[in-house]
């Protein structure tokens, strides 16, 4: 019954979504797969990529997405270059005192990866003076800082730079969401590492989920990416983006 009872919600929001006449610009950062990265090709794909044109298309929008550093999507978004960022951004309190977020549009644990030989626990103590990568921009900084103050944090432009630098020996740990740090793990380069201690979730200071950033006074908006959300997850085109990408249900519990 709870089954039937979605599709025809879905089906209801998805007939009485209006047209988005507008066209839209939505910032991402594609350097972080399987969310986004870059084909040889120069085309951008991903599960970011493929989510963002599918709600456009539910809204009846033409969107643009561009890529740029992650650290920039929100200055652009308030400074009014782009309309939306659909970047794995997690929504947090500190994040949302600059700008609003529709969603979430997935949700996951943050994990950390060592050499499999290391012998690092994750504790106060086990990374005392350990150097952990983390991304630049990220609220993994903070989480590392916040719980582990011993800790050295190194910061990347981009995961595969820290995941890189963890694979030359360079760095003790890395630090990010699951996901991308699974496809790093199945890897060649992934081989010698695996996880560290229990998955991490933290809604204070890693967020509640990935959100579609959005600038405060656009309510409108906010609204249509909730309801286009609402209508693939109901109609079933999100899991079918979702199974594409990653083998675990990371649907907005």
């Amino acid at each position: 019954m709870k089954k039937i009872v979605s599709l025809g919600l879905g089906l209801a929001l998805s007939l009485a979504l209006p047209a988005l006449a507008q066209d839209l610009k939505i910032g991402t950062e594609a350097s972080y797969k399987p969310f986004a990265w870059v084909l040889p090709s120069g085309e951008l794909t991903g599960f970011d990529i493929d989510i963002a044109n599918a709600l456009c298309k539910e809204m009846g929008a033409s969107c643009e997405i561009v890529n740029q550093s992650f650290d920039g999507l929100i200055p652009a978004l308030n400074a009014g270059k782009i309309d939306a960022i659909i970047a794995s951004m997690f929504i947090t309190p500190e994040r949302e005192e600059a700008i609003a977020f529709a969603g979430p549009y997935y949700s996951v644990p943050a994990l950390f990866v060592a050499a499999k030989d290391s012998g690092i626990e994750i504790s106060e103590d086990g990374l005392n003076r350990k150097t952990v990568g983390v991304q630049r921009g990220t609220t993994m900084a903070d989480y590392v800082k916040a719980t582990y103050p011993g800790a050295r944090v190194q910061f990347y432009d981009t995961l595969d730079a820290a995941n890189l630098d963890l694979a030359s020996g360079r760095i003790d740990v890395v630090f990010a969401d699951s996901v991308p740090l699974q496809d790093f793990l199945a890897s060649p380069d992934g081989a010698d590492f695996a996880p560290v201690g229990e998955p991490v979730y933290d809604p204070e200071i890693l967020g509640s989920g990935a959100g579609i950033g959005l600038r405060k006074d656009d309510a409108e908006l906010k609204q249509k990416f909730d309801d286009a959300l609402a209508a693939l997850i109901a109609s079933g085109e999100y899991k079918t983006i979702n199974d594409k990408y990653v083998s675990v249900d990371i649907a907005p519990k």
